[in-house]
């Protein structure tokens, strides 16, 4: 790590412990909530999961000050559908949302965690790409909205330039100096990045200025699944958008390189900005009562197996990072890797939690577990993806600790898929067909057809 980056990460860990000159909060302190969200961001690119590469220093320190859970899954993933979901805490299933669709109800809506909060007193924000088409007006919702999208570069009236990840940071702190010490907030940001320029093949990753010298030298490693690993597949995979944009993207050596490294530098500029809003909130006097929420609305290939995107019921497509920091947290339970499923439908009954306004839908709140104190929880999850596209098939499953299981609708009985993650954790081995897993496949068909009645 060069000094630049360890100077940060000492200063952020520095920013996220709590302070004796502060004044204390009392128990009954209602908590500013910061939900921090990435667009296509897998679990383990980040540097407290253990990457190799990427350089993420004020992530990590929240991490290190919060917890981790190192089983975070979206229960979509693609954008949109997993977008509304978060807000929801519902499943595409109950909401209905995706790209193509209605917008989401008045009556879900209503139910989602800015509605709650709001209605309870808080000031509430969003800043940054909204991704979805609601029946209600975003007014509705917060107090402060502000759309900030692609381009990712943005020409200003003196002829500079600036990144949409630093913009969405200006606004970010913008929101937290107009706050009344009176009255908690829940500020949701929503970053566009790391996400590609789709149809952009030279340069889909667009990074700020200020990461342009990270990862100049050397070579970053190749993906932990065989690029290979696509061949095996059925040809309704095969002949997808995931090796469409494969070949746009990491279908050569030299393309990897060069691609896998600006999409690192638009991950750590996110984490430059994250610094940025946590250090913020620390001179405003708010970080001793301020929960942030670190997430990404899906997984993402980077060319695994040889795929781009998302959208498919493997891991790298489901998996998504999630570190939780709350200052009021005892010094002994911060810096755990908790390893229990939580998911993205989950945010919205953890945020209400967080906010004394205690929820349960389809999600359920996380806050028992960062208190340690739940008996039970969920040994596996429902997941689908119904986004009616010619070149993304449409799937529903299963998937547990240990046994994975996935049904490509329209595409059967080729597009049946069973994986045991015990012996073949990177899930290259299809059991559907194996004849001694039929008692199994069975199972898992049935638990699939019960929580898809629940999903709804």
């Amino acid at each position: 790590m060069n000094v630049t980056r360890l100077a940060s990460w000492l200063w952020l860990l520095v920013a996220v412990t709590p302070c004796s000159a502060q004044a204390p909060q009392t128990e009954e302190a209602r908590p500013n909530i910061i939900l921090l969200l990435t667009d296509d961001q897998r679990a383990d690119f980040l540097g407290c999961a253990g990457h190799p590469t990427l350089l993420t220093p004020n992530v990590d320190a929240l991490a290190a000050g919060g917890v981790r859970f190192s089983n975070a899954f979206v229960t979509t993933p693609i954008c949109a559908a997993s977008r509304a979901s978060i807000l929801t805490g519902t499943f595409e299933s109950r909401h209905g949302y995706t790209f193509g669709t209605d917008p989401v109800s008045r009556e879900v809506m209503e139910a989602s965690y800015p509605a709650v909060l709001k209605r309870a007193g808080y000031s509430t924000g969003f800043i940054g790409k909204y991704g979805i088409r609601t029946a209600v007006n975003t007014g509705e919702l917060f107090d402060v909205f502000r759309s900030v999208t692609q381009p990712f570069v943005r020409r200003r009236p003196d002829g500079t330039t600036r990144h949409t990840t630093d913009i969405i940071g200006d606004h970010a702190l913008a929101f937290l100096r107009s706050q009344d010490r009176s009255q908690p907030f829940c500020l949701s940001v929503s970053f566009a990045a790391p996400h590609a320029v789709d149809g952009e093949r030279s340069k889909p990753y667009p990074y700020p200025d200020d990461e342009a010298d990270l990862y100049s030298e050397g070579t970053v490693a190749p993906p932990k699944v065989s690029t290979d690993a696509w061949r095996a597949l059925p040809e309704f995979l095969r002949d997808s958008m995931h090796r469409d944009r494969w070949q746009w993207r990491w279908s050569t050596p030299a393309d990897y390189q060069k691609h896998t490294k600006s999409y690192y530098r638009m991950i750590s500029g996110i984490d430059r900005v994250v610094g940025s809003i946590v250090r913020e909130s620390r001179r405003l006097g708010f970080a001793n009562n301020t929960v942030v929420i670190f997430t990404s609305d899906n997984g993402y290939y980077k060319g695994s197996r040889g795929f781009a995107g998302k959208w498919s019921h493997f891991d790298e497509s489901l998996h998504v990072p999630l570190v939780i920091h709350d200052p009021r947290t005892p010094a002994s339970r911060r810096g755990l890797v908790l390893s229990e499923i939580a998911l993205n439908i989950d945010l919205a009954s953890t945020i209400c939690d967080l906010a004394g306004q205690p929820r349960e839908d389809q999600g359920r709140s996380v806050v028992p577990l960062l208190r340690r104190n739940v008996s039970e929880w969920r040994n596996d999850f429902f997941c689908e993806h119904r986004f009616d596209h010619a070149r993304l098939p449409q799937w529903e499953g299963i998937r547990g600790e240990r046994w994975v299981y996935a049904r490509y609708v329209d595409h059967l009985p080729e597009g049946e898929f069973l994986h045991d993650l015990a012996a073949d954790p990177q899930e290259l081995i299809n059991l559907a067909t194996d004849p001694n897993h039929t008692a199994r496949l069975a199972e898992m068909r049935l638990r699939c057809d019960q929580v898809r009645e629940a999903s709804r």
